[in-house]
């Protein structure tokens, strides 16, 4: 397994220019699994004990933390994350917090999941950041309210130990527990603030509520599907394509670099479960002048399946949605698109329902996961 590089201790003082140029980060190996945290799939930070100087929400926002050195409150300076008070302890004898204070965020999954790895990102949090942070997951039904989830009974398991942190740095952590969770909580020893998190995993969709709809989506990420490799991710992941909700700008869809030889340009996905696909959609929205000149779809049954074309090479319109009905059924568990020469498509829908043997396997994971 891959090392996890670790950052601790301060960062420099801010000096001026690029609050960017000192950041410490890295390539984690669990960043191309999807954010099961991100607020186009519904999560949220529902509940915090303290965010006197920046709010819990800004934990979701998309894109990286902005810092702007003159941005001041009536509070103090202004951060782009979430950060606490300064915990004070007991008395003037005992002016320091124990070793068990600590503040704590509640975070709802977008989508629940096998969570495969956490970046916790303290960007331009240079010497405010916590000492320490750990996370918790737990697995509840419904919609829990805070009160719901810090009740007693509630048992929570640990994905992240307590582990030092580096300011001004993305402090990755891999995590290796097979269990589907729903919500998680973000603690941070004893005080600061945090920028950002990125929750990575596997999305796992209830199989009754997917029965229930009949009809539906079965490549989206909300209900399992993944974009499992791409030919090119230069400007914007594979992983957009199948993201909830149409395209609201060039850089929500996938787009390649310009190809200067005779290939092309593919995704390649792993269906919710084995289904039966009936029709789909090639959508292009926001990308005007660098969609994709053509497409086709094809879809295999099985890791060691014959890759079997559903849509012939088609020509495809700028800033446009694309649909087709297809006369004949088709059945698998892989779907693979790909264009040509090279541009860009912002989502792919391949509408089904799963067969009889996909509701079986998705039923087993579900309860193997603890659903």
């Amino acid at each position: 397994m891959t090392a996890i590089p670790r950052f601790t201790g301060d960062a420099n003082p801010y000096g001026g220019g690029d609050p960017y140029a000192d950041y410490r980060t890295a390539e984690f190996p669990f960043a191309r699994d999807a954010d099961l945290a991100d607020r186009r799939l519904g999560a949220g930070v529902v509940a915090a004990n303290d965010e006197f100087f920046a709010e819990r929400e800004n934990l979701l926002v998309s894109g990286r933390a902005e810092f702007d050195p003159e941005h001041f409150g009536h509070k103090g300076k202004i951060m782009d994350g979430w950060e606490t008070r300064r915990r004070r302890g007991a008395s003037a004898d005992h002016p320091w917090p124990t070793a068990e204070d600590h503040d704590w965020a509640l975070v709802r999954l977008g989508a629940p999941g096998v969570i495969r790895g956490i970046v916790v990102d303290t960007a331009h949090f240079r010497g405010n950041y916590p000492q320490a942070v750990s996370v918790e997951g737990v697995s509840m039904p419904g919609s829990p309210s805070p009160r719901e989830l810090l009740a007693d009974d509630v048992k929570w398991t640990t994905l992240v130990p307590r582990t030092a942190v580096g300011g001004h740095a993305a402090n990755g952590f891999a995590v290796d527990v097979e269990q589907r969770f729903t919500h998680l909580r973000v603690n941070q020893h004893p005080d600061g603030g945090i920028a950002r998190l990125r929750v990575h995993g596997e999305v796992v969709a209830d199989p009754a509520w997917l029965s229930a709809l009949g009809t539906f989506d079965v490549v989206a990420l909300e209900n399992g599907g993944r974009a499992e490799d791409a030919s090119d991710r230069f400007y914007s992941p594979a992983t957009n394509t199948i993201q909830p909700g149409r395209s609201r700008k060039m850089d929500d869809g996938w787009e390649t670099r310009r190809r200067r030889d005779t290939g092309h340009d593919w995704i390649r996905y792993r269906l919710v479960a084995r289904s039966e696909i009936r029709a789909l959609e090639i959508d292009t929205a926001y990308l005007k002048g660098n969609s994709a000149g053509w497409a086709s779809v094809s879809v295999r049954d099985g890791e060691d399946g014959e890759w079997r074309e559903i849509l012939p090479r088609t020509r495809l319109q700028p800033d446009t949605n694309h649909r087709f009905a297809l006369t004949t059924p088709a059945v698998g568990t892989h779907a693979r698109v790909d264009i040509f020469p090279d541009g860009g498509i912002s989502r792919l829908r391949l509408f089904g329902s799963l067969t009889r043997e996909g509701t079986a396997d998705l039923e087993a994971r579900y309860q193997e996961l603890g659903g």
